[in-house]
């Protein structure tokens, strides 16, 4: 009795240690698969647009460095302003018929009008330089969604979203129902894409994203 429950207690851990290590072997698999696998046996594919804006290197640094322009932009237009309002202050000092007041006053129209121009030929400026960085952007994203397709025999490219749905905020249900891509299996090319616009690459030579180390970003 005591030689079969022994055999039978040995069993049950041989068996627990085979599940253990065959569903190790099936996590590790499982997280080997690329996000794009199936893209090139499909012949279509996915790309996240936005998520590549807001992580390709180059953009972001170029973004940074209008934000730079912007705020020391700001710092002389307060200068400018703070100017102009101490002048108000310094008008209040003379009576309003007074040659004094007259001058100051005609100084002030001109200085609050040149402000204006100044301030709106900046703003459109800056709105012109990001502007051009998103087109610039853009173009180099699609030539290499475009030459990536190309080398790897995709004939279409789906532009989808792939962030997570908040449920508490109504707009992103409603733009996660009108959404273009319900499902997609594996065929998800944004980390290629990403990773060889960020080292500046050829298409023909991109790994698979869980090759490189690269997790899912779904």
């Amino acid at each position: 009795m005591r030689t079969l429950l022994r055999g039978t207690i040995f069993s049950v851990a041989v068996v627990s240690v085979l599940w253990t290590s065959l569903s190790t072997v099936a996590v590790a698999q499982q997280a080997a698969v690329s996000p794009s696998a199936n893209a090139k046996r499909f012949g279509i594919a996915v790309v996240d647009v936005n998520y590549i804006f807001k992580n390709y290197s180059q953009f972001k640094t170029a973004m940074e460095a209008i934000k730079i322009d912007i705020q020391q932009a700001e710092v002389k237009l307060k200068a400018v302003r703070e100017g102009i309002q101490a002048k108000e202050a310094q008008a209040k000092d003379y009576q309003p018929s007074s040659p004094e007041f007259k001058q100051l006053d005609e100084d002030l129209a001109r200085l609050k009008a040149d402000f204006n121009i100044k301030a709106g030929r900046t703003r459109k400026d800056f709105q012109e330089r990001e502007a051009k960085v998103y087109y610039q952007t853009y173009l180099q994203v699609s030539s290499t969604v475009h030459r990536y397709a190309q080398q790897n025999n995709i004939g279409l490219v789906l532009k989808f979203n792939g962030d997570k749905i908040n449920p508490d905020r109504p707009e992103a249900i409603l733009k996660a129902i009108n959404k273009p891509v319900v499902s997609q299996n594996n065929i998800d090319i944004t980390p290629d894409v990403l990773a060889l616009l960020n080292r500046g690459g050829s298409p023909g030579g991109v790994a698979p994203a869980a090759s490189r180390g690269v997790q899912q970003r779904r």
